[in-house]
């Protein structure tokens, strides 16, 4: 799943205004899973009227053929790709190929026992340039179940994408706001073996700090007590419970709590104590010019193919000097 450079500065801008960056997030899950929906009606209707004289199953003939791709399949079979990968430890297509039909099989049958067990009717009309199909009740429920399945992982995957794409810019920006100057956070020569996800801060003797940044969205199984298991120096949260603050003030870690109004600016005296050279940020500023100018010079609003923000001439100088 890919997010653009427009979607990560609304994100930004509403994580330093102490907002609710989820309301973001779900208009592009609403977006995501509204164009699926709309492509995979399209879809049922051409694989029934393919089939229309055929008695045979036409949703498995057509909707979970070899020919598609595995993680379409997995999600026409009502299975997300997570689960098939967490019970088999493999996403090879041959074993999602047949996980996918053996749990179509067994979905045919609870709707059977349902249909059996409840007076119940349900059906589907689908219509589509003046061509219009029916879905009885077990062709419809299969329908609302795959939707359902597809809904989920759309959710958990753009949290997940939210987070990682997300980090890197925000740090970016912070420091930028700080007038720290390039070369105390450039991440290009940091090594192989840093995980993508990290950010790292530098005091003059090149002494790195890592830094961890959890915005806790859905779909992000890692909290922040993850900075204390990989030993970093400052974690910015959107939200930090009182327990966890005491814990980290307790364990030396800096942290910086979004949500609070302002609370981003407790970052300035982290970077003092950090040894990093910084400048207070200015009250009379217009924080939202500020971010225009940082963000314009950091992301397009393209499609990001790296969640690290290239820095440009990377050195002494500062990213944006703020007059």
């Amino acid at each position: 799943m890919t997010i653009n450079g427009f979607f990560i500065k609304r994100i930004i801008r509403r994580l330093l205004a102490a907002e609710d960056h989820g309301i973001e997030v779900n208009r592009a899950i609403a977006d995501e899973f509204l164009k699926y929906a709309v492509g995979f009606f399209k879809r049922i209707v051409s694989a029934k009227l393919d089939n229309q004289d055929v008695t045979i199953d036409w949703y498995e003939t057509e909707l979970l053929s070899s020919s598609l791709p595995k993680e379409d399949v997995s999600i026409h079979a009502g299975l997300n790709m997570k689960t098939i990968n967490n019970a088999h430890n493999t996403t090879r297509k041959e074993i999602v190929l047949d996980a996918s039909i053996e749990y179509y099989h067994e979905l045919k049958e609870i709707i059977k026992t349902l249909i059996e067990q409840n007076d119940v009717d349900i059906s589907l009309t689908i219509k589509f340039q003046g061509v219009s199909v029916d879905l009885n009740i077990k062709e419809s429920l299969i329908v609302i179940n795959t939707l359902a399945v597809k809904q989920s992982a759309i959710n958990g995957g753009m949290w997940s994408t939210v987070g990682k794409q997300v980090e890197k810019p925000l740090m970016i920006t912070l420091c930028a706001l700080f007038q720290v100057p390039t070369k105390y956070y450039d991440q290009k020569d940091l090594p192989d073996s840093v995980r993508e996800s990290d950010f790292y801060l530098f005091d003059p003797n090149r002494v790195a700090c890592r830094c961890e940044v959890k915005l806790q969205g859905k779909g992000n199984p890692e909290g922040p007590d993850s900075a204390f298991a990989r030993g970093s120096s400052l974690l910015v949260g959107r939200t930090l419970s009182d327990t966890m603050k005491s814990e980290m003030d307790k364990a030396n870690i800096h942290w910086v709590e979004l949500r609070t109004e302002d609370g981003w600016k407790k970052l300035g005296n982290i970077l003092n104590k950090l040894s990093i050279p910084c400048q207070p940020y200015p009250d009379h500023r217009d924080l939202q010019e500020d971010l225009e100018n940082i963000l314009t010079e950091i992301l397009s609003d393209d499609i990001q193919t790296s969640v690290t923000p290239i820095i440009k001439e990377a050195g002494s100088e500062l990213l944006i000097e703020l007059d």
